[in-house]
């Protein structure tokens, strides 16, 4: 099983097969389910709201002031991220504080670019949603299906992505860029697009990787790593979502 969300890794269920086997003490009560990972997933996008609510108005209110707040939340962000990826046991708490990490960094980014286009915010948000509920029932009615070479094709794709990602953060620490994908141009907006689509599709891998958690009867705590893959890719295509737009708009 393969994914190209790193916190939802083609090990991460191995260790639960057989759990019953293993433990007859074990209840249906205390496994995985598609209902609890629902509920967890709803609960960490209300922490993310209320995190980006309070950034949105420091940076309303004062630009300068949200900065250390955006800046902590990325930082802290990354930080949680790696110890969930790491101890899946820990997600409980874990993943709640990243994301309302996540929350105080999107609310000041978005504000920040909200402020140069206004109403885009909003614009990214509804589509993130609407790119989410289509694909889970494309993908519950069996439209699409996370087979082998899917699989493979979008986790090469977001791998591609990521280095030409760090590629780009490592020459723009020594003040150069990659040239166009980055800009307005249809190049950077055909990457962008690009990019969002692969965003995207890598929900159906997480979808597919939640279903097998359950399927292998995976304890109840990784309702909330569950949770907590889900919202990693929600978080990178709302990003690119925004991105997308900002550069569509910066050409009108």
């Amino acid at each position: 099983m393969r994914s190209g969300n790193p916190a939802l890794n083609d090990k991460t269920f191995d260790q639960f097969d057989n759990y019953y086997a293993q433990d007859g003490a074990v209840e249906r009560a205390n496994v995985m389910t598609l209902e609890g990972t629902a509920t967890k997933t709803c609960i960490l996008l209300f922490l993310v709201v209320g995190g980006a609510f309070f950034t949105w108005n420091q940076f309303n209110a004062n630009p300068a002031a949200a900065m250390p707040w955006m800046i902590g939340g990325a930082i802290s962000g990354l930080i949680l991220a790696f110890v969930t990826i790491f101890k899946p046991a820990w997600s409980p708490v874990t993943s709640p504080m990243y994301a309302i990490a996540e929350g105080l960094l999107l609310g000041a980014l978005s504000a920040s670019v909200n402020a140069r286009f206004p109403g885009i915010a909003f614009q990214a948000v509804c589509l993130t949603f609407g790119t989410l509920f289509t694909l889970l029932l494309a993908y519950q009615t069996g439209i699409i299906k996370a087979t082998e070479n899917f699989k493979l094709g979008v986790v090469a794709a977001t791998g591609g992505i990521f280095v030409v990602y760090l590629i780009s953060w490592i020459a723009g620490m020594f003040g150069m860029n990659i040239p166009y994908i980055h800009g307005s141009g249809l190049i950077g907006i055909g990457f962008s697009i690009f990019v969002v689509i692969i965003a995207a599709l890598n929900l159906v891998l997480d979808f597919d990787f939640i279903e097998t958690g359950v399927e292998h009867g995976a304890p109840k705590y990784m309702e909330w790593y569950g949770a907590f893959g889900l919202l990693v890719t929600l978080i990178w295509l709302y990003i690119e979502i925004l991105r997308l737009l900002a550069k569509l708009q910066s050409r009108d």
